[in-house]
């Protein structure tokens, strides 16, 4: 599942997860199990009540790596 994250547009970090789930232009949202949860909780939340798949990943640095990245990442979303 998370080889998706290495062909499709996407965003990476909270900042810019959140910006792009509130502008609707995410289509699934990923996060890391072992990231902050309290920050993590509001962009779960606003992902479910548009209908956004939230997907588990085990850790950041999983994630970072699914992402092409060298550090971990909290959080992605794959973009419409």
């Amino acid at each position: 599942m998370l080889e998706i994250l290495q062909h499709e547009k996407k965003t990476i970090g909270i900042k810019q997860t959140a910006k792009a789930l509130k502008q609707d232009k995410a289509k699934a949202l990923y996060v890391a199990d072992d990231a902050d949860q309290h920050l993590l909780q509001p962009l779960v939340e606003l992902a479910e009540a548009k209908g956004i798949e939230v997907i588990h990943v085990d850790s950041m640095k999983k994630l970072g790596k699914a992402c092409k990245i060298d550090v971990g990442a909290a959080t992605a979303a794959v973009l419409k």
